[in-house]
């Protein structure tokens, strides 16, 4: 058998033949009952759907590993209830909705938003024990035009947060929602579920290095002008997730400071990325649908409409009218986010200086994610309305050369 000579041996360092297999972080990756971080995500409030697209047409929609049917009485309350009939497992899918809740299409059960069955037409007396009946069943509430639910255990409901920066309303100002698009970014498509893993996307936000290579200088301007100046960058932890502070100096004078939020357990609050001053108006949650696929809701204050208009990429086109070969040539976030594949394989990464801000998002995930399993509440849970309202610091903040503009604390 022919052997490389020992002073060759070094041609063989680095062969793929040698790369061990490789494979996510268990610990992060779960979504579903029972996992580590789909208990954790079960904690919080989660945006489920529109409030504007919830009606008395039941939907199906898939959110944490589970499939649901999502509906609105015609007394206006949305509800959210496991699909298969109790009965005899009938999809409710093909229900029909009435003033008091939903009616299963095989034998006509009727169950309110909170799955009380309320009727048995084919029994004794429309159900002599109807009351023992329940369907499952999980709380939604909404609020910025968004339906939330709450799907961890009953007795640990927190109550559903609000943000500062949706509050208090000026005159000629609403608050306009998206839950079909790419991050706000792409075109609004027929499937909203993009195909690889919630967390992907979710610390994105917290990587201010990728702007500038990315989206500034790889593929040209995605964005602004601005971003292809090299920030210097200094992370900071706040009461329940991750802050940066990228700092720009321009040619005209001006300083920058822009300030971005990653807020715990799956919200982003990014400010505008054509650099224009002020504070962020976005909110945006990364929800995972299952293992594989995530979704992004989104809410923007704004006092005019058109905010979730795609941006164009390359030559005047948005995403959606890119060729492969264009979309390969002129990558954005889809193609970065989701050539990491499915779910991201996390013994294959080698963190550098660049990554403190995933690295700390990821560890303070985990940490919560230990709290949980032990039976205690994660941070940026509360059960005292008075308590539950969500600061944000985020925006790009200006000042003259050699002054810098205070940030919100």
């Amino acid at each position: 058998m022919k052997t490389i000579p020992i002073r060759d041996i070094s041609q063989l360092q680095g062969s793929a033949y040698n790369h061990p297999p490789a494979h996510a972080d268990d610990t992060l990756v779960g979504v579903s009952r029972g996992t580590a971080a789909g208990e954790y995500l079960r904690r919080y409030w989660q945006p489920v759907g529109l409030s504007s697209e919830v009606t008395d047409r039941p939907q199906l929609v898939r959110v944490l590993g589970e499939e649901l049917v999502l509906f609105r009485d015609k007394a206006g309350r949305a509800g959210l209830l496991y699909p298969r009939c109790m009965h005899r497992g009938t999809s409710l899918y093909f229900g029909k909705v009435e003033e008091e809740g939903i009616r299963c299409c095989y034998h006509g059960w009727l169950f309110s938003v909170e799955g009380h069955c309320l009727n048995q037409p084919c029994e004794p007396d429309g159900g002599q024990h109807r009351e023992s009946a329940r369907q499952p069943w999980y709380p939604v509430e909404e609020r910025y035009g968004l339906v939330f639910a709450y799907m961890g255990p009953p007795e640990k409901k927190p109550v559903l947060p609000r943000y500062d920066i949706l509050e208090d309303l000026e005159d000629g100002e609403f608050i306009e929602v998206v839950g079909d698009g790419f991050a706000g970014f792409a075109d609004r498509v027929e499937d909203p579920h993009i195909p690889y893993h919630w967390l992907q996307n979710w610390e994105n936000v917290v990587d201010p290095y990728h702007v500038h290579v990315l989206h500034a200088t790889f593929s040209g301007i995605q964005f602004a002008e601005g971003f292809k100046v090299m920030p210097r960058v200094e992370f900071e932890p706040v009461e329940s997730g991750v802050i940066y502070h990228a700092y720009r100096n321009f040619a005209d004078g001006r300083s920058m400071d822009r300030v971005n939020s990653a807020l715990l357990p799956n919200i982003s609050a990014i400010p505008e990325v054509d650099l224009s001053a002020g504070r962020g108006r976005w909110i945006g949650w990364h929800v995972a649908v299952d293992e594989t696929h995530f979704r992004g809701f989104f809410a923007v204050r704004t006092s005019k409409g058109g905010s979730f208009e795609p941006f164009k990429m390359h030559n005047g086109k948005s995403w959606l009218e890119l060729s492969e070969k264009e979309k390969q040539d002129f990558p954005g976030d889809y193609e970065a986010q989701g050539g990491q594949g499915p779910v991201n394989l996390h013994s294959d990464e080698h963190l550098a200086t660049s990554d403190r801000g995933v690295g700390m998002l990821r560890r303070m995930m985990k940490k919560q994610i230990a709290i949980v399993a032990a039976g205690g509440d994660p941070l940026g849970v509360h059960f005292d309305e008075s308590e539950a309202l969500v600061k944000i610091r985020s925006g790009n903040f200006y000042a003259e050369a050699g002054v810098r503009e205070a940030t919100p604390a």
